[in-house]
């Protein structure tokens, strides 16, 4: 494919994100197609840091668990804790909290905020449900702090069930996390008797959570409330998502991957309602068409969260993917020269910035044929959404971390 790409490419420099955009955008999400690569998330530290300090974003927001979330947040605003303790336990998924370039996010945050005023700080903030690749969470958590919440600051009488009620309807938590019920669903207690009532109970505690708004907010401070809106949207999206576990329905996988996304959307429109937001996570989950795997066999197709969260943000959410050249220890090696990876691994950088819809225009009808990944961790760029992505990050080899 010979076309001519090089006035598309840029420095990766947050001067030249911004030169993309008709506007700094409320939330600016960076995406990952590969989980666990040192260089990826390098660059993306360097990159948010120049965003929080030249064009003032608020929180660094990354694809983990929301709830133990909040363990980072306090350590980064109010020193609490060790940063040893926050890293073993304020992050999911384990490439997150033994990762050395995450370790740094959190070690510069820190630094950042010290002696800062609390309007100037820097927050960080988990996008994620308390959800693993093979289990979910029980609700616990999130249900007993939100109840807490309200039983401090609201009449008992209005509180639709007591502390021991929650906990005996709840029973021993491994009763929601045991791992077999991802592919058993009839090892799920998302369907039972105690899992409904709980459901009709944290709707109602959400429900007075909202009709007490004025109340609360006057007698919380301002990060209490945001909290016990987090336990609310966090209870009644894993009781959702234990429902679909205990289904046997063929939409079942379909149903928890989109109630995944819809969960991470509405955590990215909380978080942009406190101030301007960087986000990292995978790709599938920011871009703004739907997002598409094959699990056992089946296809499965779903609105990721980019997308929820760009239909209500419009053009207050832009996203950038980042696509690669190489990861040869994973099996990727040079990519063919007529995909978009091909053309851009042609490019002299070793990483660069490019102008996403004007590299569309530039290719026209000539549109790139779609890379085939040997390495199931790794989803190459999708050539027919490449207009949608505000400019991609491209990285040309990215070595064994």
């Amino acid at each position: 494919m010979d076309i001519d790409i090089t006035d598309t490419a840029h420095a990766v420099e947050a001067t030249a994100v911004m030169k993309l955009l008709p506007a700094r955008p409320q939330v600016l999400a960076l995406g990952e197609p590969t989980h666990g690569e040192d260089t990826l998330l390098e660059l993306r530290n360097a990159l948010f840091r120049q965003l929080v300090e030249q064009e003032g974003y608020r929180t660094i927001a990354i694809e983990s668990d929301c709830v133990k979330g909040l363990i980072v947040d306090d350590y980064v605003t109010s020193g609490i804790g060790s940063l040893d303790d926050v890293m073993e336990r304020g992050f999911s998924h384990t490439w997150f909290n033994t990762s050395a370039p995450n370790r740094e996010l959190v070690r510069w945050m820190r630094a950042y905020n010290d002696a800062r005023p609390a309007s100037e700080q820097v927050h960080f903030a988990g996008i994620d449900g308390p959800l693993e690749m093979t289990e979910a969470a029980s609700p616990r958590q999130a249900l007993t702090a939100l109840h807490d919440y309200l039983a401090s600051r609201v009449d008992t009488d209005l509180l639709p069930c007591t502390a021991d009620t929650l906990d005996r309807l709840l029973g021993p938590d491994d009763r929601w996390t045991d791992p077999a019920a991802m592919t058993e669903p009839d090892r799920s207690v998302g369907q039972s008797a105690e899992a409904k009532e709980l459901r009709l109970y944290a709707d109602d505690l959400g429900a007075l959570l909202d009709e007490h708004t004025p109340h609360l907010m006057a007698v919380s401070s301002p990060q209490d409330h945001e909290r016990a809106r987090l336990y609310a949207r966090t209870a009644m999206g894993l009781l959702r998502y234990h429902y679909w576990m205990a289904d046997t329905s063929p939409s079942r996988m379909t149903r928890l991957v989109g109630l995944r996304d819809s969960m991470m959307a509405d955590n990215l429109l909380a978080i942009a309602q406190r101030a301007p937001a960087l986000v990292h996570a995978h790709n599938g989950h920011l871009q703004r068409e739907k997002s598409t795997m094959r699990m056992s066999g089946r296809p499965l197709r779903w609105w990721s969260a980019g997308a929820l969260a760009g239909a209500h943000l419009g053009e207050r959410y832009a996203f950038l993917a980042t696509a690669l050249g190489t990861i040869r220890h994973q099996g990727v090696d040079t990519p063919p020269p007529d995909t978009v990876e091909g053309l851009l691994y042609a490019l002299p950088e070793d990483r660069c910035l490019v102008d996403a819809p004007r590299l569309a225009t530039v290719l026209g009808d000539s549109r790139p044929a779609p890379r085939v990944s040997p390495y199931f961790g790794y989803a190459p760029l999708d050539p027919a959404h490449l207009a949608g992505n505000d400019g991609i990050v491209f990285v040309k080899d990215v070595p064994q971390s």
